[in-house]
């Protein structure tokens, strides 16, 4: 997951997967895409196809590179448990529970401790 996550920080290679979202294509074709030299692209598609991102299959004289989504798995697990949206949403909803509390305890001048008092 580390060398996934390594691979994607640099904003030109996920600019690279973004092109290989869609189809595969020539290297040549990518580095059209860039205003960096076309070594500079050879050095990211080499580090996508090391990361395991990207595969590369030579037809003729071209190499043709297509994106393998598999490895990114580990890696949106990962994130998933950080960005769990019902957590976040019991936590929302408790907070609103205590906003309308509150609100209601300024309508009525009731203390919260004197509520709690009442109830008891």
């Amino acid at each position: 997951m580390d060398e996934v996550a390594a691979a994607i920080a640099d904003p030109v290679r996920r600019r690279i997967l973004e092109l290989l979202r869609e189809r595969r294509l020539p290297a040549g074709r990518i580095a059209e895409e860039f205003e960096i030299s076309r070594p500079a692209i050879s050095r990211h598609l080499r580090v996508l196809r090391d990361s395991g991102l990207v595969r590369d299959t030579v037809v003729g004289r071209q190499r043709f590179y297509e994106l393998d989504p598999t490895r990114l798995v580990d890696l949106v697990r990962w994130l998933t448990q950080l960005t769990r949206t019902d957590l976040w949403e019991r936590r929302f909803d408790a907070l609103e529970t205590e906003v309308y509390r509150a609100r209601r305890d300024r309508r009525t001048g009731e203390s919260p401790s004197a509520q709690q008092e009442r109830t008891a």
